[in-house]
Formats: structure tokens, sequence, C-alpha cells
């Protein structure tokens, strides 16, 4: 289904939603780029042609509604679609040529994450990754003793600045994330808290 969507044969769902999770005019980003939402509307079974079906990826119409039958909650919806690129992280993640001022920019953010988190936890999960690639949350999370869960969603946060990556188990960094923690520093205030991010040169 994958390699069909991204070669543009695929260009429609069909979801049986409570209430629709995308909207017209957005944006979906998915293991093959960047899908652009062009309409969403609410159909009935009824109308739902074989053609549909096709452009859908199933063999025929049977195999379709067979599957949203599966599903009883919720009105059916018609989804089009198309691939408009490449997932900007993915080449973000190859950038691992960057300027002071880009440097600095990558550690006022991280030092606002920590910040956020009222811990220090962003340099010491990048190396911890750093260290073993296919490192799992559940590791990281006994590593640096914050609750799995919100760990999981703060990595996505360095996933967003094109730091690291997920494998089908766990993390490892990017081009970008082992290019930016090699010329980072964390300086200790004098009570041996962390201090902001810096840069040796």
């Amino acid at each position: 289904m994958l390699a069909a969507i991204a070669s543009g044969d695929v260009t429609l769902a069909f979801r049986r939603w409570t209430k629709p999770t995308v909207r017209a005019g957005g944006t979906l980003r998915t293991a093959v780029g960047v899908l652009a939402i062009d309409a969403i509307d609410e159909i009935e079974e009824g109308a739902i042609t074989d053609g549909d079906a096709r452009k859908a990826g199933f063999a025929d119409l049977g195999a379709l509604l067979k599957e949203l039958a599966a599903r009883r909650e919720g009105r059916c919806y018609r989804i089009a679609f198309h691939r408009a690129g490449d997932d900007p992280r993915i080449t973000l993640r190859e950038m691992s040529d960057f300027g002071s001022e880009e440097r600095a920019e990558i550690g006022r953010k991280l030092d606002d994450f920590d910040r956020s988190a009222g811990m220090a936890w962003t340099i010491p999960v990048l190396t911890l990754i750093a260290a073993c690639d296919g490192t799992t949350a559940t590791e990281l999370s006994a590593a640096i003793g914050m609750e799995k869960l919100k760990l999981k969603t703060r990595i996505r946060k360095l996933k967003e600045l094109g730091l690291t990556e997920s494998l089908a188990v766990g993390y490892r960094l990017s081009e970008r994330g082992r290019a930016f923690l090699k010329g980072a520093v964390t300086h200790k205030k004098a009570d041996g808290a962390e201090d902001t991010i810096r840069f040796s040169s």
C-alpha cells in the first residue's frame, strides 16, 4: 500500500470515524512522505464504487466494505489526497553542516525543553542514544528517571529538530544529531545544576 501511495496509484482512503482526524487543506506525515489532504466528505457505503475501492488500494469493492464493516461506530468518510513531497524532517536529519548561530538556536530550544520538563533530559538522552543505536524508550526512561510515555512525547521534539530518528525498535541519532552532540558542552552552575547548553569551538 505504501509503495502505491508513493507512486500515486492510491489517492483515496475510506475511514469510519466518530469525528474526522484530518481536514481538507491539511497535511499528514507518513512513511512515504507528506500527504496533502485534498478533500474529505461523508459518504454512504452504497455510494462507494468499485473504482473508488481500487483507488484506495483494494482489489474490489467487497474487500473495502469488509474492512469498513470491522468498525461499526461512526460515519463513513471518503478522503482524497496526493503525495506532496518528502517529510522535511528527513531532509533536516541530513543537514549536519551548520554554523554557530544554528547550533546556538538548537541549544536554546533544548534548554527550553529542559526548563519545561523541570529537569535536564535532552543532552543525557541524546548521549545515551548516541552510545547505542536502537536504544529503547524503556531503557532511556530507566536511565534518566522519567516516566516512559512522557519521555516518548518529549523525544518527538528532538525528532522535530532533526536530531533523532525512530527505528523499528528504539531510536538512533541522525547525522545532524551526531554533529550537534559532538560540539555540545553542558556547563554546570556552581551548585551542580544544569546551565544553558553551550558549544565547543
